[in-house]
């Protein structure tokens, strides 16, 4: 049966190094979430609660929907990368995929550690961004849990493909 796949936490956690480094071995297609709605000629920055809106990730979720679904028709998995802080994005995208085998993970590690992570980047986001970001996307659990703190990337792609089995 196809599937696809969910990576969420806060910045800093790894989820695009895991997401993108998994999605190469498993032969899957990557989809980051978060660039689709930080795209303002795909979507209207709009916020709720201080917060990127609901509205604006289900959109996000619409777009990525279509763009993947030729690839979940030929059997080929999907990775889906982002911040998922809205567990209404999550049940949208799980809603709009409901013929798919869904698998979601949350990635975890102390605020520090993604704060130190999210420095170390190209593009830091900040520090107050990382805790606005961890707060709401901490606020709850969805899936199987994943502790990166203290794991490889490596270590952490293999404990989700031992889940996927």
């Amino acid at each position: 049966m196809t599937y696809y796949i969910i990576i969420r936490g806060p910045l800093g956690i790894g989820k695009s190094t895991i997401a993108k480094k998994l999605a190469e071995e498993i032969g899957a297609k990557y989809v980051a979430i978060d660039r689709i709605v930080d795209d303002p000629k795909l979507i209207t920055r709009e916020k709720e609660e201080g917060y990127i809106s609901q509205k604006n990730f289900i959109k996000s979720n619409g777009i990525a929907v279509q763009g993947v679904l030729k690839y979940l028709k030929q059997g080929k998995p999907i990775i889906f990368d982002g911040n998922f802080y809205w567990k209404s994005q999550i049940d949208d995208l799980i809603k709009r995929l409901k013929k798919y085998k869904e698998h979601v993970f949350t990635l975890r590690a102390p605020l520090e550690v993604c704060i130190e992570r999210d420095s170390k980047r190209n593009k830091t986001y900040g520090k107050e961004a990382a805790k606005a970001v961890y707060k709401k996307s901490t606020s709850f659990n969805y899936g199987t849990i994943i502790d990166t703190e203290d794991k490889t990337i490596e270590e952490a792609i293999q404990e989700i493909k031992e889940k996927l089995k």
